[in-house]
């Protein structure tokens, strides 16, 4: 028994597919950014808190921001069935992030003895930049999975109880209207 599939999509057909959600992820990943960096700066020259503390802030801040972006723009059409599980992996996902992130904040500020704006600025640009990465990967991955396509022969089988129930409910509007 011979099992037919539909070709695979070659590379550079893959990669148009995903060049819409990059761009899309990175316009989110921007904002956030922004978010991310204006939080951070406020923080840090409103309370003169600890770097890493007022990195962490804005960190937390932007991945608030962020999923309602990737939820409700970037992956809107992904599977919303186990939204308790989405949510829980995005966690896990960018507490990892907020790790990669903050970590290279507290090994310029701690171990390099590099402090001031533009330093503090700048291992937040390298760290956000490998976070980054990673989430992309982690989130397309893990969180937001795609809903599965019905192969042609399940959408063919499904047309006849697909019309039924459009018959059922004209039925029933019929039935409301008298």
């Amino acid at each position: 028994m011979t099992k037919h599939s539909a070709p695979r999509p070659s590379l550079t057909q893959r990669l148009r597919g995903v060049s819409g959600e990059v761009l899309k992820f990175a316009v989110v990943g921007l904002v956030g950014i922004v978010v991310n960096f204006g939080v951070s700066n406020a923080v840090i020259h409103a309370t003169h808190w600890a770097p890493v503390r007022c990195s962490v802030i804005g960190t937390v801040v932007a991945i608030l921001a962020n999923y309602l972006g990737y939820r409700y723009w970037v992956y809107r059409d992904s599977d919303a069935a186990s939204r308790r599980r989405e949510i829980t992996l995005f966690l896990v996902f960018s507490a990892i992030g907020l790790l990669i992130e903050n970590g290279a904040v507290w090994f310029t500020t701690y171990t390099l003895a590099m402090t001031g704006t533009v330093a503090y600025n700048a291992s937040k640009v390298a760290g956000t930049g490998v976070a980054t990465l990673f989430r992309f990967f982690s989130y397309r991955t893990w969180v937001f999975k795609a809903m599965p396509e019905l192969a042609e022969h399940e959408q063919l089988a499904a047309q006849p109880v697909v019309a039924q129930a459009e018959r059922i409910l004209a039925a029933e509007d019929a039935a409301y209207i008298k």
